[in-house]
């Protein structure tokens, strides 16, 4: 499912149209964004959590020569299911 198809979703459960629907959705992934660029944690009670993660600088190998690199630190964003989406996928 992609963002399109998500608010064609939010539209017909919800009778509004596809343009309101797609700027709830467009909404909520900007709030959802700016959170985390802030390092925010996103808690979604009975959906999950996003994270924002620290990945410290590290050495690496370029797989093609061999030869040592240095990976620079970065930020990653984590999604953690809550019990009840776990045990829907596992049902």
């Amino acid at each position: 499912m992609n963002s399109a198809a998500l608010a064609d979703a939010i539209a017909t459960e919800h009778d509004m149209t596809k343009a309101q629907a797609k700027a709830v959705v467009e909404s909520v992934f900007k709030a959802i964004t700016d959170a985390a660029a802030d390092g925010t944690e996103v808690s979604l009670p009975g959906f999950g959590k996003f994270k924002v993660q620290d990945r410290p600088a590290r050495e690496g190998r370029n797989p093609r020569t061999g030869e040592t690199m240095e990976i620079a630190a970065s930020r990653k964003l984590s999604f953690q299911p809550s019990k009840a989406v776990r045990d829907a996928l596992n049902a």
